[in-house]
């Protein structure tokens, strides 16, 4: 383990329209380890790794990536985003391949002005190598050309998170990965996701799936609109904390407690 940082949180708090959605939160989130943020529906889980990508701003508090300025760092492109399924429109005529390499266009301002200008398919070849590594890692490959409306939910999936690896980020965010997939496309992404942190970047995954949550994450960040706790997932995601956890919220909250 290292004593690295890769997000630092104090004291944040973040409303929609003057609804707090987050209230007071503080936390620390180790580089290279994988940290799984468990709660309620409408709990504000999303609405932190949003602050974390700076689509939300924050009412007060303060947040730091790798010690330094978290809008530094995400100009730095320090962290990749996996939105939710509902968040995406699947039926805009673009490719599976044009979606991942969306994923490069803020690598792309730092290129030469001239090869920004180009289409697509004469982009900078470093940009089109990351794209089609991270189809590879996702078995996307053969799906290249294909238009992103036509593919399965796990296959959206698989996209999305293809998309993100292309970005070659040091921090990976991730909200509900695992929701609506299929068991390959399920243990596909588990095992992308591990190989990931074994190659040292950070996962910070939003789930509702407890039994993933127990056998991969190094960490398990409680939250129903402020912390409720932190630390190892056999002590955060016992009876007697998930009980605490839905106080104020629905008793199931929509997690997945199934072993």
């Amino acid at each position: 383990m290292t004593d690295t940082l890769a997000i630092e949180a104090q004291q944040l708090s973040a409303a929609y329209h003057r609804k707090p959605v987050l209230n007071n939160i503080s936390l620390t989130l180790p580089a290279g380890q994988w940290t799984a943020i468990v709660g309620p529906n409408g709990a504000g889980k999303s609405s932190l790794l949003k602050v974390v990508t700076g689509t939300l701003r924050p009412l007060h508090g303060e947040l730091r990536i790798f010690g330094a300025s978290a809008g530094q760092q995400r100009r730095a492109g320090k962290i990749a985003y996996m939105p939710q399924h509902e968040q995406m429109e699947w039926d805009f005529p673009v490719s599976v391949q044009e979606t991942v390499m969306t994923g490069r266009y803020g690598l792309m301002r730092h290129d030469a002005w001239w090869q920004r200008l180009l289409p697509q398919r004469w982009a900078n070849p470093m940009h089109r190598h990351a794209v089609e590594e991270a189809l590879d890692a996702v078995d996307m490959r053969e799906h290249a050309t294909r238009p992103i409306g036509e593919l399965s939910g796990g296959q959206k999936k698989r996209v999305m998170l293809a998309r993100a690896l292309a970005q070659q980020a040091e921090i990976l965010l991730l909200d509900e990965p695992l929701a609506g997939v299929d068991p390959p496309s399920e243990r596909l992404i588990l095992a992308m996701l591990e190989r990931e942190r074994r190659a040292g970047r950070s996962i910070v995954m939003v789930t509702h799936d407890l039994p993933s949550a127990r056998c991969h994450a190094d960490q398990v960040v409680l939250i129903n609109h402020t912390l409720v706790g932190i630390g190892p997932p056999g002590e955060m995601l016992s009876d007697a904390m998930l009980a605490q956890l839905a106080v104020g919220g629905s008793p199931s909250g929509g997690l997945h407690v199934a072993a």
